[in-house]
């Protein structure tokens, strides 16, 4: 039981993790330096000291050398190896993923171009170990094919890893092989099999108690008896799982899979809100290994769940939110700064996507803990600041944006047809863009909407993949002011809007500029908008 709001950087140069030579080979560079040194003239002066720095220099690439093709030296080291051999397809790009702050987003090691029976080696370095990682071939089956994503986690330790892949059935146990000795991911897949055959029979008994219609029955008394008993036994064995398995990564897993205790007799609604309170009980907050792993992203995405089920009206949203971020946040808060950082880290980003301004206010105390290790406080400052300047009956900030004739765009002096205008800061690329731009665009074209305001419409695309995306989308987009910010979130107007993602919307008085209101979603625009020309 535990992707909040639907599911969040080291470059390495490729030379720096990828080694293609055969193991145990010494590089040709450094035969070559040791082979041609009598050749070197050093000055007769310094012969003691030239002598020196030649066996400095000589060992040094030795030794780099046999760091990259050794194994054994590079476990020494701290570094890791996964050793991929490709079957199966005609050739495959392979890259390596780590999980770090909120997802998956620290590409570790790619190459390109590995032909079926042919052997690579992928370098981790060691600031990423230990921790849970995405494997990810996009392999061609054959020469003419488009190539075709296949993916799996791994967990790296301190042991490398040798892989005999063929990756159109890499989740098969049949498909893909470890070397004899790997332990993370051995015990994990035994750890999983076993741990399912136990929850089965739990979860049945969870079934049972829930749906049964006589709660007063001593039928009911005994499976209550018989849940609680079999749930102390399964939270006793991952105890000893994990006290066995300690030496292993994965043994801080384990405690994701906790269940905590119940009361069957409660009414729904209270045996509701006693999970939420013990939704966390099983967690170490201090153990900071747990943020290396996709389980915590799940485990809260549960927990927002459980808190998403008391939403029945969309103005219940923002309160809803925020008690579930205040309740996660203080517990976090009596564990590891870095989770606790991380925590703050994860409702700022839900928050700031759904923009619930309630919820940014509530982490501002957060932020002001010393012992909160946060990535994201400047970003909750910033919002802060804006959710204080930037409200109704205050003045817009006014800007320029050249158009797409190349004219200047004044919004303050801007005077469309319509009493007021809607500045929209969106992105052509944003899901929840679309949402929004999609149901305004059909309620401005219905009746006399177009009467009632005019549409600015401020693009943050910014890159290679977003702008021809912009272009396109605002060509279906008739009778709206199309303009797009140079420099996207980064740019002066964005800062000066306080916007840090998208969509967000200003409604403005045309005459005065004044800010009317700044609608969070679209039935949010549609009230306001029936409110002042009712």
């Amino acid at each position: 039981m535990r992707n909040f709001f639907y599911n969040v950087i080291m470059i390495f140069n490729k030379e720096d993790f990828v080694s293609t030579e055969p193991r145990y080979s010494l590089s040709t560079n450094v035969k070559h330096f040791y082979l041609n040194a009598k050749t070197i003239k050093f000055p007769k002066t310094s012969i003691f000291f030239s002598r020196i720095v030649f066996y400095v220099i000589f060992i040094i690439c030795t030794l780099s050398q046999l760091l990259i093709s050794n194994p054994t030296l590079s476990q020494e080291t701290g570094n890791r190896m996964v050793i991929v051999h490709l079957r199966g397809v005609f050739d495959a790009g392979i890259s390596l993923t780590s999980f770090t702050g909120l997802k998956a987003i620290n590409k570790v090691a790619e190459i390109s171009g590995i032909k079926n029976g042919e052997t690579t080696t992928l370098n981790i370095p060691s600031q990423y170990l230990p921790g849970e990682f995405v494997l990810r071939i996009d392999y061609r089956g054959k020469e003419a094919d488009s190539p075709y994503p296949s993916e799996r986690t791994l967990f790296i330790n301190n042991q490398n890893i040798e892989l005999y892949v063929n990756p159109p059935f890499i989740n098969k146990t049949d498909s893909i092989k470890f070397n004899t000795d790997e332990k993370e991911n051995t015990v994990y897949s035994l750890f999983m099999k076993e741990n399912n055959e136990k929850r089965t029979q739990l979860d049945l008994l969870r079934q049972l108690l829930i749906g049964y219609d006589s709660p007063k029955s001593k039928f009911y008394d005994q499976g209550m008896k018989e849940y609680e008993n079999r749930r102390k036994e399964y939270n006793t064995w991952l105890l000893k799982e994990a006290e066995t398995h300690k030496k292993l990564y994965i043994s801080h897993l384990f405690q994701f899979h906790y269940i905590p205790a119940l009361d069957w007799k409660l009414d729904e609604k209270k045996r509701m809100n006693q999970v939420t309170q013990l939704f966390f009980e099983g967690i170490d907050f201090n153990d900071t290994l747990i943020i290396r792993t996709k389980e915590i992203n799940k485990m809260m995405g549960d927990f927002m769940g459980i808190y998403g089920l008391q939403i029945t009206k969309e103005y219940m949203k923002d309160s809803v939110f925020t008690e579930a971020g205040r309740v996660a946040c203080e517990k976090a808060s009596k564990g590891h700064p870095k989770l606790y950082g991380w925590m703050v880290d994860y409702f700022y980003s839900g928050f700031e996507t759904y923009q619930i301004n309630q919820g940014m206010q509530m982490l501002q105390t957060h932020i002001n803990n010393p012992n909160c290790l946060t990535n994201k406080k400047l970003q909750i400052l910033k919002r802060l600041k804006g959710i204080e300047k930037l409200k109704p009956e205050t003045v817009s900030p006014d800007f320029i944006i050249k158009d797409s004739e190349g004219k200047d765009f004044e919004f303050h002096t801007y005077q469309g047809k319509a009493p007021n205008k809607l500045l929209l800061f969106w992105s052509a690329d944003c899901a929840h863009c679309k949402h929004i731009v999609d149901s305004l665009y059909q309620w401005f074209n219905t009746g006399d909407n177009k009467t009632k305001i005019d549409v600015i419409a401020v693009s943050l695309d910014n890159t290679e993949t977003e702008i021809p995306k912009w272009e396109q989308a605002k060509q279906t987009l008739n009778n709206w002011k199309h303009l797009r910010a140079e420099g996207g979130v980064n740019s002066t107007v964005a800062n000066d809007y306080f916007i840090l993602s998208t969509p967000v919307m200003f409604i403005v008085e045309t005459k005065n500029n004044t800010i009317l209101n700044m609608p969070e979603t679209f039935e949010q625009f549609k009230e306001s908008m029936i409110k002042q020309f009712k």
